[in-house]
C-alpha cells in the first residue's frame, strides 16, 4: 500500500521512539523512509537597549545546524538500514517546519508521512500550536500520527 514513506524528525525523545516505529512500520509494508529534518534559520538579531549580544555568525549558526541535521539524519538512517529498510535523508533550512515537511514529501514522491505528536491539549496546544496539527491541515499526502 505505502511504498515511500517520510519521517520528520528532530532528534528529541518523541522523535526517536517514532523513527523506531516507523522503521517497523517500513518494514512490515516493504517501505523505503525518507527521513527529513528542518534546520532552523538564523535568527534575526535584535538591537538597542537590553539586547542579548549573540557571538555566533550566521555561518557558525548554519554549520552546527548542518552538522546536527546530519548527525539526527545519520542516526535514522543507521537504525532503519540495520532493520533491513532502505532508508535515504532530506533536510533543508527553514523558519516554517510545517511547510518543510509537506515540501519534502512532494519533493521525495512520498505516500505517506509518518509523524509524532506530542499531544497538546487545551491552551498550551492553543498557543503553542502544532507542526503536527498543521501538517494534518495542509497536506495533501496521507499523514499518520504516532504517539
Amino acid at each position: 500500500m505505502f511504498k515511500n514513506i517520510l519521517v520528520p524528525t528532530d532528534g528529541s525523545e518523541l522523535s526517536a521512539s517514532t523513527v523506531s516505529r516507523a522503521i517497523d512500520f517500513a518494514k512490515d509494508a516493504g517501505a523505503s523512509i525518507i527521513f527529513f529534518y528542518a534546520q532552523p534559520d538564523f535568527p534575526t538579531p535584535i538591537y538597542g537597549e537590553g539586547a542579548l549580544f549573540d557571538p555566533t555568525t550566521p555561518e557558525q549558526f548554519n554549520r552546527a545546524a548542518a552538522a546536527e541535521a546530519e548527525k539526527i539524519l545519520t542516526q535514522a538512517k543507521s537504525a532503519a538500514e540495520a532493520a533491513g529498510v532502505t532508508a535515504g535523508s532530506d533536510t533543508v533550512v527553514s523558519e516554517v517546519p510545517f511547510e518543510a515537511i509537506i515540501a519534502s514529501a512532494e519533493r521525495n514522491r512520498s505516500d505517506l508521512i509518518f509523524m509524532a505528536s506530542h499531544g497538546r491539549r487545551g491552551l498550551s496546544g492553543l498557543l503553542l500550536g502544532s507542526e503536527t496539527q498543521k501538517v494534518l491541515t495542509h497536506s495533501k499526502v496521507p499523514v499518520l500520527v504516532y504517539r
